[in-house]
């Protein structure tokens, strides 16, 4: 049997890498799991709802560690790793830096790696970041590209990756979406935040906010929020003093705003299915919203994945704070045209079965063991049908 070893370290990677784990059970594919828990406490929520146990935990979280850090431990200790496992395959997602160490260090001990999430730009390479630099150096160090959309196969292409080593799957974020929502999902405290009002999700964390641009999206939040008491916003602070400082000062005082701790999925899910829109500068949000038809204010300036706007789904409102308001008044109002148009947009990021297609051609690829899927060329050389769930 083959083996692949599937390295994640923090809460989205794990979300989005729990489907491939899942996927591999009784196929020709023996997944083997390493945590690098670059994020310590919300990566072992993600595990114990999806009922992972990493084989290997490299417990690498650290007190004020910063990008140095994170990039020396994880290379020098996934190096065991992948000396005594010797995998066939090192299965890699998205763009932390976890993604970008243990890529590169795969590809000093020589061992294929697989790209989950590939091919997403925004062709900045400081907005994210550092996720876009990541990104972009993890697709040279790549055997098998699993691209998420048309967009994001263009993209490798452009860099001159082989169209033969590209694989147009969606994206596993929907399969994990999927498989939650169907969970009995029910946190009455949560509830009791917003009673009655229609409620707004927002989360702002992303390091390139920080400084004017967070307080320019702390400030449109408040200018609104202080004039519409009918409406409720529930904003999870991301812990970052550069964050969670500025929230307090310029958000705490006012009633119908909620500034809690950091959600686990599960309660995210809650809230997302209760939410009538979302104002948010994640990356993943951007996917998972659509597929319940929530609307999507984009508090960036760039975003790897252009789809969700072109798609309708989302509209990049940036830091401006006229832009936002705007965004925050047009979409309060559930009967306008826009709030329809974009609740009712085709979420463009897959039908939910990225994984196993994943695990099916790395059966094929790697020559593995009879497959557990049957799944249509078509949809391996990326024919993924676009999916809304109606809950």
């Amino acid at each position: 049997m083959k083996k692949a070893l599937i390295i994640f370290g923090t809460r989205p990677e794990a979300i989005k890498m729990a489907p491939v784990i899942h996927a591999a059970e009784n196929s020709g594919i023996e997944a083997i799991t390493c945590a690098t828990a670059q994020h310590r406490e919300m990566l072992d929520q993600v595990n114990e709802f999806f009922g992972i146990t990493p084989d290997y935990d490299l417990n690498l979280m650290q007190p004020k560690q910063d990008l140095f850090d994170v990039t020396v431990y994880c290379l020098s200790r996934i190096r065991q790793v992948l000396q005594k496992v010797k995998p066939d395959v090192v299965l890699v997602q998205g763009d932390t830096t976890t993604t970008f160490a243990a890529a590169l260090g795969a590809f000093y001990e020589r061992i294929p790696v697989g790209h989950i999430e590939a091919g997403l730009r925004t062709g900045d390479i400081s907005s994210p970041f550092p996720e876009e630099g990541n990104r972009r150096m993890v697709s040279p160090l790549a055997s098998y590209h699993f691209a998420p959309t048309e967009q994001a196969m263009e993209n490798l292409m452009a860099e001159n990756v082989p169209s033969e080593r590209i694989f147009l799957t969606g994206n596993t974020s929907i399969d994990a979406l999927s498989w939650g929502s169907e969970q009995s999902l029910v946190y009455p405290e949560l509830g009791k935040l917003y009673g009655k009002k229609p409620m707004v999700l927002m989360t702002a964390h992303r390091r390139e906010n920080f400084g004017e641009p967070i307080r320019n999206i702390m400030a449109a939040v408040r200018r609104f929020f202080m004039k519409r008491s009918d409406l409720h916003l529930i904003y999870p602070v991301h812990p970052n003093p550069n964050v969670k400082s500025v929230a307090e000062e310029m958000l705490g005082d006012i009633p119908n705003v909620s500034l809690i701790s950091p959600v686990d999925y599960s309660e995210l899910i809650f809230l997302l299915r209760s939410c009538q829109f979302v104002l948010t500068d994640s990356g993943g949000l951007q996917e998972e919203a659509p597929t319940l038809g929530k609307p999507v204010l984009v508090l960036r300036e760039t975003t790897e994945r252009p789809e969700a706007v072109l798609s309708g789904c989302a509209e990049l409102v940036g830091h401006d704070s006229d832009k936002i308001i705007r965004g925050l008044e047009t979409l309060s109002d559930m009967s306008s045209a826009k709030y329809q148009s974009m609740s009712q947009a085709v979420n463009p990021f897959g039908d939910g079965t990225a994984a196993k297609q994943i695990i099916r051609i790395l059966e094929r690829e790697l020559g593995a063991e009879e497959p557990l899927y049957s799944i249509s060329a078509n949809s391996e050389a990326g024919a993924s049908l676009p999916v809304q769930m109606s809950l």
